[in-house]
């Protein structure tokens, strides 16, 4: 409907923005270094490791380029997103640690 529509157009306004803002050579791609500042922006404080492990998989260039563009941006803010939030169901000490089964 049009509230849904409403809240997707700003969502994706805010992180066109945000892409915008950390693209600071304005190659049209962010490297682990900015997308780790993105990131961090949006409230999201990832290691080196699995910034790294983002980046491998939505660089869309095979690894070439070390960097991801702005729509393989929202997939992954909005896998970040998402997983976070699942994890944050299952921390509900707010531990930073959580136990998973399977199902």
């Amino acid at each position: 409907g049009p509230k849904e529509f409403t809240a997707l157009f700003q969502g994706l306004q805010n992180w066109r923005a945000t892409f915008e803002r950390f693209d600071r050579d304005r190659s049209g791609r962010i490297d682990s270094n900015e997308l780790r500042e993105a990131l961090l922006s949006l409230g999201y404080s990832l290691s080196p490791m699995l910034l790294e492990l983002l980046i491998s998989k939505y660089d869309k260039t095979d690894g070439r380029s070390k960097a991801i563009e702005y729509d393989n941006f929202i997939e992954c803010c909005l896998t970040v997103k998402g997983l976070t939030d699942k994890f944050k169901e299952k921390d509900t000490n707010l531990s930073g640690t959580a136990t998973f089964s399977y199902e």
